[in-house]
């Protein structure tokens, strides 16, 4: 499935379905964030990283600008907030604090990167990764708004959080891409799983 907007990029929010593969850098850090632990997916597109989270029995808030397939898949499941925003519409921060922790798979809006850390609660995870400069010899995104800088999230985060792992560079799977990650603690920092 593919999503464009008219200047041929595709659009900020996280386009992959309900059914896609989970990342295994998100997967990864999940073991940082304490069990029952209340998180946000955001830009939780149709729900796969929501998917993952309440099957590890997280609280979740699934923020999106379109939020139909999030309703139909988690309507009516207790543990899941969710929550319908346009977060580059340049209103004040809507979702609260106090996040356990903070998933962001395949989005880029630099305006929200000190809402992010704000929002975490202390000893709150980061677990954040999307397309870098580079991305460009392997297709969409193309565009300098939608690709990472290198080294931009350690630079951003490192000021405030005590980064756990970091990566750059290209990868294969799911599919070859130029990708930055970053997972990351609010205070001190926690073994690398």
């Amino acid at each position: 499935m593919s999503f464009t907007n008219p200047s041929g990029e595709p659009p900020r929010v996280n386009v992959h379905t309900h059914d896609s593969p989970t990342s295994g850098w998100v997967r990864r850090f999940l073991k940082l964030i304490p069990p029952g632990g209340r998180v946000l997916d955001l830009a939780a597109g149709e729900g796969r990283h929501t998917r993952l989270l309440l099957h590890q029995g997280f609280r979740v808030v699934a923020a999106d600008r379109k939020v139909a397939e999030l309703r139909a898949h988690f309507g009516g499941e207790p543990r899941c907030d969710i929550v319908e925003t346009d977060l580059e519409a340049g209103a004040a921060w809507t979702l609260g604090g106090g996040f356990d922790g903070i998933v962001v798979s395949l989005y880029l809006h630099r305006a929200l990167f000190p809402d992010l850390i704000a929002a975490l609660a202390p000893g709150g995870v980061l677990i954040y990764e999307t397309f870098m400069a580079g991305n460009e010899r392997f297709g969409r995104p193309t565009n300098p708004d939608f690709l990472l800088r290198p080294n931009e999230l350690f630079e951003v985060f490192s000021h405030d959080l005590a980064i756990v792992a970091f990566e750059q560079g290209e990868v294969t799977e799911p599919k070859p891409a130029m990708m930055e990650r970053i997972a990351a603690v609010k205070g001190a920092a926690a073994k690398v799983p």
